[in-house]
């Protein structure tokens, strides 16, 4: 997993929600577009959580609920563009940005949330095929084995 990675992500969202935030904060008050101010602002407080507990170097399990959390606050603003695009004037380069980094969001909830891609690194020995641990079937038995002595290869016995 890479923070740094999802530490631009998550600014990237924050940034363009925060711009769409702006331009929808110039119509009324009373419009529709103000209610989207709330969502922005949840999803921006959920971001800061995961940055939060990024910096205290929290559990994976705590890492993953901020990370849902913020799916599911990113959600909810972008289905707020989708369905307010028309009435407040909403660009579609900004929802096709929304949704791509809502995607990315996804992924990364993925990998953070999986407990199989916590549980180790591959080594070395994992890319090139190599078995970790000389056992009798992987060494060579007989005359001039890897490990023969004058009574036989001991890991055969």
């Amino acid at each position: 997993m890479s923070w740094s990675v999802a530490k631009g992500m998550v600014l990237a969202l924050g940034v363009s929600v925060s711009t769409i935030g702006t331009a929808s904060a110039q119509t009324p008050a009373a419009s529709p577009c103000a209610g989207f101010i709330p969502l922005r602002d949840t999803a921006q407080q959920r971001a800061h959580e995961i940055m939060a507990a990024e910096k205290r170097h929290a559990p994976p399990k705590d890492l993953c609920t901020a990370v849902s959390h913020f799916y599911v606050a990113e959600g909810a603003a972008l289905k707020f563009l989708e369905a307010n695009q028309a009435w407040c004037g909403i660009p579609e380069q900004a929802i096709a940005g929304a949704k791509a980094n809502h995607e990315k969001t996804l992924q990364f909830r993925d990998r953070v949330c999986n407990p199989a891609a916590q549980m180790r690194l591959p080594t070395l020995s994992d890319a090139i095929g190599t078995p970790t641990l000389d056992t009798e079937k992987n060494t060579k038995t007989g005359s001039g084995g890897t490990f023969d002595t004058l009574t036989g290869n001991p890991l055969a016995k």
